[in-house]
């Protein structure tokens, strides 16, 4: 039987690696999610709407990938909890757009951020100054070449 090539193994155990890496630092932000008692659908309406100005309900559905009937169910429950509001659109009063309120913004934006950096932050703290620079040093190669 033929044994699969080094490099391939060596891509498995870094693609293993990564997905229990990406699975811890989601941990946080799942568990607060389930504390706010936000869906699947809610949060990615959520994570979409934290990085823009407001958008349409066609454009949110767009980004998110689920049928506009959807997002606009979504939508409603969100403005119900008061996590979103609706406002016409400034250029044509016609369309509304949907945006985070200011303050929840600045609330959710400073919350997640810590939710996401916290475990990472926490881990290098475990760490050598040496395997530091390592792991740095590794993903920004990783990164560079797999951009190549």
């Amino acid at each position: 039987m033929k044994r699969k090539p080094a490099l391939h193994e060596m891509a498995q155990e870094l693609d293993r690696n990564l997905r229990e890496v990406r699975r811890i630092l989601r941990k946080p932000v799942e568990e607060e999610t389930a504390r706010l008692g936000l869906t699947p659908p809610q949060l990615s309406v959520m994570r979409v709407l934290f990085r823009s100005e407001g958008m349409s309900l066609k454009d949110l559905s767009r980004q998110v990938g689920l049928a506009h009937s959807t997002v606009s169910g979504v939508v409603d429950r969100l403005e119900k909890k008061g996590l979103v509001r609706r406002r016409p659109d400034p250029s044509d009063r016609r369309f509304t757009r949907i945006m985070v309120p200011a303050r929840l913004r600045k609330l959710g934006e400073e919350r997640i951020a810590k939710l996401q950096i916290h475990p990472l932050a926490e881990a290098l703290k475990r760490a050598t100054p040496a395997e530091r620079r390592a792991i740095c040093q590794g993903l920004v190669i990783l990164c560079r070449i797999i951009k190549s």
